[in-house]
């Protein structure tokens, strides 16, 4: 998901959007332990789209645009 696309959620949507990410690279971490993870390059991208999320959740802070 492109950053624009991220800065037109609410930031309820956006806190409910970091919660699945952090969910799936718990899973993710979890398939790569047990060696079931065939797709190493989402645990870049998830990581990545928290990365996203909270920087825009941040700079909405700082703004004191809670939209």
């Amino acid at each position: 998901m492109k950053a624009s696309e991220l800065r037109t959620s609410t930031s309820a949507e956006l806190a409910g959007k970091l919660d699945d990410s952090y969910q799936e690279m718990f899973n993710l971490r979890f398939q790569k332990a047990t060696g079931k993870l065939t797709n190493t390059t989402r645990v870049k991208d998830v990581r990545r789209q928290i990365a996203q999320i909270k920087t825009i959740l941040r700079e909405r802070e700082l703004t004191g645009a809670a939209q």
